[in-house]
């Protein structure tokens, strides 16, 4: 399975946008009937490549992997390779297949000033793998594939294994042998264990696994001053987390390896159904108390009335299920409420009995058990989103996410000042958008919000209609005391408002650290740190 050039990937069966779905976007957005295809391959326009020094490890320069390298699957990168812009394309790709290797190309890197630009799935959606070529003589990206090993350790429940391995097939191999790993987050298919880690990603079932900054025991790094190794110990005190230092560095300290993980037994059971709140508010009181009673699930994912009617109405029989839904919950007094994912794995008693608690913990809280049905097709369709951003881009629509997190207390605040800025700001522009939002990472202090908008495509001014949304929407998060990103990390779209998030002090402490292992500037440039 293998991603397209300018998208994600071949779906396994056409992605359609459904009835009452086509309806919703039609009335409410403006949807016409016009598609634009993505240009050929051959005509993606391409600057010639630049000589490179030589590097010790497997180079290639053809078309087609240079396109593959040139970005990640933010709205920006993608609208770029449809229109057949591949000005963000390396001058290279290299391949190397050790820790040697990787030392070695980082040193002739850095003699001859050439930028690289560690590259695990390409999944990123911050503009965290276009190769920004700077000052720099030309660029390379550092594909980690060929670092594919997977080790397990049996007594202390952790698996040792290479950044370049795709998630799916780690997860594959561990329960071959009777393990998950537990992170599944919507890149799944094509995201790399490297790449989790040097973002700091989280799963969809981060209640009950963890992020994966929980997860990582020990990390290998190598940067172009030398190899840095935080060992897989269960925990320490000796000084600062140098694990931690790594974890979310982004490929601008060097290039992570290896990462060793905690895993768990592979679970024997799983139950995942829906329930449904009179509000977003209600809902979110009911996930509080869940939390800070250690009741919560292992799935747990509340949907504000705009999802939920957005969801019901872009399910594959939108029109029947938004009906019959939508009728069933007035007469229960939830006409506009708020839907919830929740889902539970492990052993069949330790389900019954934690699902029996939760249950409790909800119907406290006013949920309106929906049974099986909603939640188990959640987890059927939860890696759907991106191929119906493909269908929708293709249809003249602009479709992007965002995530911040805050505390319980100010979660409504935030969630109401992100909504207002994005209408009024894509309002403003003559697209008026539909925004939706949802609860997705629980803590005992706070939760993220997941935000999704859709809004007609300004033809010749999309990036500057996406850009004004963003900054519409960042400032208000800065202002609204939420942090800029919760799980996708920096890259270069949030790097403008990573002070705001840790200080001018915070960035220079950050800037030392880039500058001792990274004296010549080569790694990853743009990103994390502006500038």
């Amino acid at each position: 399975m293998q991603m397209r050039w300018w998208g994600w990937a071949e779906p396994d069966a056409p992605v359609e946008v459904s009835e009452a779905g086509e309806a919703m976007l039609r009335s409410e957005l403006g949807l016409g009937d016009e598609r634009t295809p993505p240009v050929a391959l051959e005509d993606v326009r391409l600057p010639d490549p630049r000589p490179l020094p030589e590097l010790g490890a497997e180079v290639r320069q053809d078309r087609e992997t240079r396109v593959r390298h040139a970005a990640g699957r933010s709205y920006p990168d993608l609208l770029r390779l449809r229109s057949g812009d591949g000005s963000g394309a390396p001058d290279g790709v290299v391949y190397p297949a050790s820790e040697d290797e990787v030392a070695t190309l980082l040193a002739a890197c850095a003699a001859a000033g050439v930028a690289v630009v560690p590259f695990g799935g390409g999944t990123s959606v911050v503009g965290g793998v276009e190769g920004l070529r700077g000052s720099h003589e030309a660029v390379v990206a550092l594909d980690l594939a060929r670092l594919d090993s997977l080790e397990t350790d049996r007594t202390s429940l952790t698996a040792t294994i290479g950044a370049g391995l795709p998630g799916r097939t780690a997860e594959a191999r561990l329960q071959s042998r009777g393990f998950t790993l537990g992170h599944f987050p919507q890149s799944f298919e094509f995201g790399t264990v490297g790449g989790y880690v040097a973002t700091r990603s989280a799963g969809q079932a981060s209640s009950g696994y963890g992020r994966i900054d929980e997860m990582v025991r020990g990390v290998r790094c190598v940067a172009p001053a030398g190899t840095l190794e935080a060992k897989p110990v269960p925990a320490t005190a000796a000084g600062p987390s140098l694990l931690q230092l790594l974890v979310g560095s982004e490929g601008a300290f060097g290039v992570i390896t290896e990462a060793t993980l905690s895993v768990r037994p592979l679970p024997a059971e799983s139950r995942y159904e829906s329930w449904s709140f009179r509000s977003f508010e209600e809902g979110c009181d009911a996930f509080r108390a869940m939390e800070q009673t250690h009741v919560a699930p292992d799935v747990a994912r509340l949907s504000d009335a705009p999802e939920t009617r957005m969801a019901m109405a872009m399910s594959s029989h939108g029109g029947v299920v938004e009906r019959l839904g939508r009728a069933y919950l007035a007469r229960r007094g939830h006409g506009s409420g708020s839907i919830a994912i929740i889902g539970w794995e492990g052993e069949p008693g330790d389900v019954a009995r934690r699902a029996a608690d939760t249950r409790r913990a909800l119907r406290e809280g006013g949920g309106l058990a929906l049974g099986k049905g909603p939640g188990e097709s959640w987890l059927r369709n939860r890696y759907l989103g991106p191929y119906q951003r493909d269908e929708l881009l293709g249809r003249g629509m602009i479709a992007e996410t965002l995530e911040t997190a805050t505390s319980w207390s100010n979660l409504g605040a935030l969630h109401a000042a992100i909504h207002r800025a994005l209408r009024e700001t894509l309002a403003g522009r003559g697209t008026p958008p539909i925004v939706a939002a949802h609860v997705s990472h629980m803590y005992p202090s706070g939760a993220s919000l997941y935000f999704t908008f859709l809004a007609r495509a300004q033809r010749g001014e999309e990036l500057e209609q996406w850009a004004a949304a963003k900054r519409a929407a960042m400032e208000a998060i800065v202002a609204t005391g939420g942090t800029i990103t919760h799980h996708h990390s920096v890259g270069r779209d949030h790097a403008e408002w990573l002070e705001a998030e840790i200080g001018e002090l915070g960035v220079e402490a950050l800037r030392a650290v880039k500058e001792r292992l990274d004296p010549a500037g080569i790694m990853n440039p743009g990103k994390l740190l502006s500038g």
